[in-house]
Formats: structure tokens, sequence, C-alpha cells
């Protein structure tokens, strides 16, 4: 029998983040509802984002009966739901109706959503969402519309970022999103840079210190905030890098054209002159292809 209560999945949202929030609804556990679908679960059930959940075609079938969403759109939205199996008419039979929880990997936990879109998503609960961040492109949910962004799923909601808007103005700019390669490394030097405290660290110290000023919610520990906020303190830096990177001709620069790509890059990053070591990663990716 269908819910009367509407619950609608957040885009991107973990299969046991939207499960979880819809059994809160009807004041149930996410055992109870998968029990009121019939459905045999094994594993052991943990919250999200440190849980996630697999369940079978069926299952999945009757989940968007109950919910009252077409399953091609509730598997549209959540990008971990097992695709619909051939029907029955082809088969001759469904198959069982099955879930397994499952611990997710620290690295593919999903990460805090924006508060303001779960509400209007699930109006009758509460209850926290946890979205996937789409592949190839950074792990950072940025809600625009409502000032909000995580980055890690240590943080038990999403931050607020009114007091930064050079990440809500780089989200906005990043319309072409640069190709998986010059991402990778743009992370991974931005990521050298802030840890050994290189060419921007004043101005990535000064973002920590506004973010966590306006987020006392931010738990000191065992992570301190300069490792949890890092991927969101070196953002705009890192895709302004990525779309210079991807702009490389595709053989090894000379030291003089070198010279130059790092001349304009420093402009773009708003410094003064960038002139990296010659062991730093950025010099290392200018002089390979």
């Amino acid at each position: 029998m269908p819910g009367p209560l509407h619950v609608r999945p957040l885009p991107g949202e973990a299969t046991a983040s939207y499960l979880t929030r819809l059994a809160a609804t009807y004041r149930l556990s996410p055992a109870q509802l998968l029990d009121g679908l019939a459905t045999t679960v094994t594993g052991t059930e943990h919250a999200p984002p440190a849980a996630e959940i697999h369940l079978s075609a069926e299952t999945a079938r009757r989940l968007s009966g109950f919910t009252r969403i077409p399953l091609t759109h509730l598997t549209r939205a959540l990008p971990h739901l097992r695709p619909p199996a051939p029907s029955s008419a082809n088969t001759g039979a469904h198959d069982t109706a099955t879930a397994h929880w499952h611990v997710a990997e620290p690295a593919l936990q999903p990460l805090p959503a924006c508060t303001a879109c779960t509400i209007r998503r699930s109006p009758h609960t509460a209850a926290p969402a946890w979205i996937h961040p789409p592949p190839h492109l950074p792990r950072i949910m940025i809600c625009t519309r409502h000032q909000q962004a995580s980055s890690d799923p240590r943080h038990p909601a999403p931050l607020n970022i009114q007091a930064v808007p050079e990440l809500t103005q780089a989200h906005l700019r990043a319309r072409h999103p640069a190709t998986p390669v010059s991402l990778s490394w743009a992370s991974t030097i931005t990521t050298r840079w802030y840890d050994h405290h290189q060419h921007l660290h004043q101005r990535w110290r000064t973002r920590l210190h506004q973010l966590t000023a306006a987020n006392p919610h931010i738990p000191p520990g065992p992570a301190s905030p300069a490792l949890t906020c890092r991927e969101l303190i070196t953002y705009p830096e890192t895709l302004t890098l990525a779309t210079a990177l991807d702009r490389l001709p595709p053989h090894p620069l000379t030291r003089t054209q070198q010279t130059a790509f790092l001349h304009q890059l420093a402009g773009r990053l708003h410094l003064p002159r960038l002139a990296p070591a010659d062991h730093d990663l950025l010099r290392q990716r200018l002089a390979t292809r």
C-alpha cells in the first residue's frame, strides 16, 4: 500500500540516507520500513554516512510503489540504487526482495546535504540527508542558493559559507568542468601547497578562520578543521589551476614557456608572482606530459 506522506530524494542522495529519512517520516527505523516491504535484510545496519545499503531490483520496485515515485526517477536521484532488473514479462518471475547493509570506505562516504534543500524535499521530518558528489568533480557539495557547503563526511552538518563568497563564485563559474586528469593534478598540487604552507598560505589561513568562525559546530577532533575543511579552502584555486592545466599543449614546456605560464597563472590566482621550486609538483607537471 502506498505511503500517504511524500518524501522526495535529493539529487545524488545515498540510498541509506533516503531510506533513513523515509523511515523517520513514519517514525520507523529503516529495518522496520524494510520489514513492511517484506524485504529480507542482511548485514549490520549503521547510520549514514558510514553505511550504505544495496537493494535488489524487487525491493527497489516495492520502494517505488510505496513512495509513489517512478522507479526511473528514484534510480536517477539515488546513484547507488541498483538499476531495475528485466521485467517479469521477460523473465517469468520477480527476483527476491532483499537488502544488504555494508560499510562505506571513508573516501567514498557521502557528504552532508544542504539542510534547506532537505527540508523542502522532506517536510515531515528534520532528519539530515547525505549526498554523493558527482563523479569526476571535486568531492564537494555547494548549494549556491542557500550558501551551504560540505567536503568531509566527518562534519555532522554542512557549513555556512556566506562569509566566504569566493567559494560560491568559483562554483558558479565552473560551467565547463576541467578534465579529470587536470583536476586530479590540480587537487594534488594545491593540497601539497596547503600542507606545506606555500604560495597561498596566508589567503587559505584567512579562509579557514572565516569558515571556523561562522561554523562553531565544526568538531575540533579527532581531525582538526584545518584538515577537514582543506578541500573547501583550496577549492577556488584548485578549479583555476585545473582550467589552466587543461590549456597546456600536448608536450613538455621549455623553461621559457614555463616562466610565461607561471606568470599568467599568477595573474589568474591574484598573486604578485609565482615561482615554485624545481621539485614542486607544478614544475613536474609542466615538464612532463
